[in-house]
Formats: structure tokens, C-alpha cells, sequence
């Protein structure tokens, strides 16, 4: 393959009209692994593709650029910061926005690992590459988000790049289209700032610069913009994540605003708000400070959980699905976190579901769609190394036969959901003397069987099987 590479290479530098020859290339090129493209073009300069780039012919750009898109990927980030320096300058300022894509994406590539050192943080901000990239970033929105993700990538790595960053008015251009008049640029922009939320040092940045409260702000001025919900949902999963990150009753009680949002998007019409609400909300309640918050507000909390195992019965398969999630996140108790109040927290939230909550969820599980016998497994998972857990299911009729059971939920994901199940009821301390010693030994069984165990009688009557 790597003389079939070479000699199309010298086809292509002596061909006057090189579309075919391009086009034969590129499927060479695409049809080669990446670590064996790597072996054949080593040594070889790619200077003709590069050149063919100049040319007002949009084939043979196109050609030109799916060609190095996949040849460069052979290359490391440092090669090709000193072998393509020149050429990836050169393609940042081409007239057509598929190169300019092109070089910023394997700029970008070189560039992110300059950041981990000062001196590369020192190469890439002064120097002149720096104003060709903000030259670039006027010609069109993809290329100037393009920019900002390498900003935010660069900024994540440490607080010190993140001041190289922040000096080059990168930044502070990004957290200004929050508030721009182009809706869809802002939900862009949020994204981005999640993103970089994620470092501590980021967070500390933000706050600094008062993004926080902007962002309370526009969640609060949603409610008279028509088109907020294009980018209510990012608000709140920024919030989510500062929650889980900082810590949930201090985000909730700073900012109100969150927190009543998400609970008027779990109550809304609307699929995504919902879906986006019912994800913070698991996210949340995922730990113990977010459960105690979400139980301090009382009666706004459980009209939500009735929604939520509402829409866990009989909503639409993907809000079911996220909504059984949610519901196994909120339940969720380590070991070392079941005190005598949380359990009894957990306990009267999973009452709330229903008047038989175990029943509903048993009827979930036996439904023919994997995704929701997973989820309801996980709800089951949630509540099994809970005492009182545990005493609902030894007194469900045929619930712990339902368990061993290997005959239900045939698909990987489902013998994994059911073994993990089996797995936090073994772990449990409380296991043997709740469920009866008889119960409790075929779960160990099961356990040592393995997830995937099939019994002798059955791999007898089928043939083939080992």
C-alpha cells in the first residue's frame, strides 16, 4: 500500500488535470489504517496535496481536503506543528471555509499540546499565529466556535493557562455571546462555559467574572423570551453540574432561580424540558446533600416524584427510560450513608411512586423493551441493601423467584442489570436474616454461576451449544 500511496502521489505533482488522480488517492488513503498510512508516509513531504489546495475548482478542494483530513491524522501533534507549520498557516487564511477547517482542526490538534508547558503556552500566545486565528475567527461561526473550544481546552488544563487565555480576550469575547441576540450562538456559548466550569479554577474564574448570576439572571428573564427554550436547557445543566461539583444546597440556596426551574421543566409539556429537568434532577439527588435539599422543599418536591413515576409507567419509551434513571439515582444510598433519617427518606420516596410501588415497577420490569427492564432493575438495585428494601421484596409474591430467574431479559444489558442486582443483595449485611438463609443461598449461587450461567439441561436440548 505504501508504494500504491507514493507512486499516486507522483501521479497527482505530474497531472494537469488531477481530479481522477485525487479521487484515486483518497481511496487509498480512506482505505488504509491509520498506523500503516502512518509507515507509508514517512519521509514524504505532503506539499502537492497541500498545493493543489490553491485553486478556485471546488472538487478538487473537496478532494484535496478529505485527503489530508485522514493523512494528517497519521501525524502527531508535534510533527505537525513542525513539518505542516507553513502549510496549516497558509490554510487558515484560504478564501474556502473547508480548509480554513481543515487547518483549524489540525492547529487545533498541535496547539492544545503546546498548552501543557509554559513554553508552549508561550509559542502559541506570542506569536504571530495568534492574530491570524482572530483574523479567522470573523469569516464564519463554526470557525470562531472552533476557536473557543480550543480556548476552553486550553483554559481546562490549568490556572495558568487559563490566564493566557483570559489575557488574549478569548474569553471574555466567549462569555459576552452568552447574552447575544443570536439564540442559537448562545446556547453555544453555554455549552462552552459548562465545559469550562468542569476545573475548579475555571469555576473560580466565572464567579469572579459574575457568570453565575448572568446565568440565574437569564433563567429568571426566560419566562418572557419566546425563545428561551432553545437554550433553557443548557442554564439549567450548568447549574446541575456546578451543583455536583460545588455542592448542591449551596448552588440551590445562592441560586433559587435553578432550582424552581427545574422543577417547573419536570411539570411541563414539553418532552425536552422535561427529559433535561428529570437528568438534574438524578444528578441531584444523587447524593446525600442534593437528596436532603429536594426534601426541604416538601410538597413542590412530590408533586415532581408523581410526575416522574407518571412518566416512568406510560410516557414516551425515552422519558420512561431517563425517568426510571432518575428515580434509581434518588433512591441510591451507600452503605456507609444509610443512617436512621436517610433511610427513612428513601423509604418515603419510593411510597410516593405509587400505592404499590413494587408492583408498578415489577410490571415495568416484565414489559418486552430492554431499556425499561433495565431500568426498573435499577430501581431495584437502588433499594436493595436497604433494610427496608429488602423486607418489601422477600414479601412481594414471587419476587425473589423472579430474581434467580435466568429466563427473563435475555439481552447482555440485562443479565448485567440483573447481576448487579444480585450482587448489592449478597454484599448486604442484612441480606441472610431479612430474605431467609434459603433465599439467600441461591442468590450467592447465582453469583458464583456468573451473569451469563446457562444450566446443563438447557445447553443439552440445544444443539451446537457448549
Amino acid at each position: 500500500m505504501a508504494a500504491s500511496i507514493e507512486s499516486l502521489l507522483e501521479e497527482i505533482s505530474s497531472a494537469e488535470d488531477p481530479t481522477e488522480e485525487l479521487q484515486n488517492l483518497k481511496t487509498a488513503v480512506l482505505s488504509t489504517p491509520v498506523s500503516a498510512l502512518r509507515d507509508s508516509l514517512r519521509g514524504q513531504r505532503l506539499g502537492v496535496v497541500f498545493s493543489l489546495l490553491n485553486t478556485n475548482e471546488r472538487e478538487q478542494i473537496e478532494l484535496c481536503v478529505d485527503i489530508l483530513d485522514r493523512m494528517l491524522m497519521a501525524f502527531s501533534p508535534v510533527d505537525l506543528a513542525h513539518n505542516f507549520r507553513v502549510e496549516l498557516h497558509g490554510g487558515l487564511t484560504h478564501p474556502n471555509d473547508t480548509v480554513k477547517i481543515l487547518a483549524l482542526t489540525q492547529a487545533i490538534n498541535s496547539l492544545s499540546k503546546l498548552s501543557h508547558s509554559k513554553p508552549g503556552l508561550d509559542t502559541l500566545f506570542r506569536s504571530d499565529l495568534l492574530k491570524v486565528m482572530k483574523d479567522v475567527m470573523a469569516t464564519s461561526d463554526i470557525i470562531r466556535y472552533r476557536i473557543y473550544e480550543l480556548m476552553v481546552d486550553i483554559s481546562s488544563v490549568s490556572a495558568v493557562s487559563l490566564g493566557y487565555c483570559a489575557n488574549s480576550s478569548f474569553i471574555s469575547q466567549l462569555l459576552s455571546e452568552l447574552t447575544g441576540d443570536d439564540i442559537l450562538i448562545r446556547a453555544t456559548a453555554i455549552e462552552m462555559v459548562t465545559t469550562l466550569a468542569h476545573s475548579q479554577h475555571g469555576r473560580q474564574y466565572l464567579a469572579q467574572q459574575g457568570i453565575m448570576d448572568k446565568i440565574s439572571n437569564m433563567i429568571r428573564g426566560a419566562d418572557t423570551d419566546p425563545f428561551s427554550s432553545l437554550y433553557l436547557p443548557g442554564l439549567v445543566k450548568f447549574f446541575g453540574n456546578l451543583a455536583i461539583m460545588d455542592s448542591p444546597q449551596q448552588v440551590c440556596e445562592t441560586y433559587p432561580a435553578f432550582q424552581n426551574k427545574v422543577f417547573e421543566m419536570a411539570l411541563d409539556p414539553d418532552p425536552v424540558m422535561i427529559g433535561v429537568a428529570l437528568d438534574t434532577l438524578g444528578l441531584l439527588g444523587s447524593t446525600v446533600e442534593g437528596k436532603q435539599v429536594l426534601q426541604k422543599t416538601g410538597e413542590k418536591f412530590k408533586a415532581v416524584l408523581l410526575r416522574m413515576s407518571h412518566l416512568a409507567g406510560s410516557g414516551a419509551t425515552e422519558l420512561r427510560v431517563r425517568s426510571l434513571e432518575a428515580i434509581s439515582q434518588l433512591l441510591t444510598l451507600q452503605t456507609e450513608q444509610q443512617t436512621e433519617d436517610l433511610l427513612a427518606l428513601t423509604e418515603s420516596w419510593f411510597h410516593l411512586l405509587s400505592n404499590h410501588p413494587m408492583d408498578m415497577i415489577c410490571n415495568i420490569s416484565t414489559q418486552p423493551f430492554p431499556e425499561l427492564h433495565c431500568g426498573a432493575l435499577h430501581i431495584f438495585t437502588a433499594i436493595a441493601t436497604q433494610p427496608w428494601g429488602q423486607k418489601l421484596m422477600i414479601s412481594t409474591p414471587g419476587f425473589m423467584e423472579f430474581i434467580v430467574d435466568r429466563s427473563t431479559g435475555q439481552t447482555k444489558e440485562a443479565k448485567d442489570a440483573k447481576f448487579e442486582l444480585v450482587g448489592e443483595l449478597v454484599s448486604s449485611s442484612t441480606a441472610a436474616e431479612i430474605l431467609g438463609s434459603q433465599h439467600y443461598l441461591r442468590l450467592k449461587t447465582y453469583l458464583k454461576e456468573g451473569p451469563y450461567y446457562v444450566s446443563a439441561v438447557a445447553s443439552v436440548s440445544t444443539e451446537g451449544a457448549d
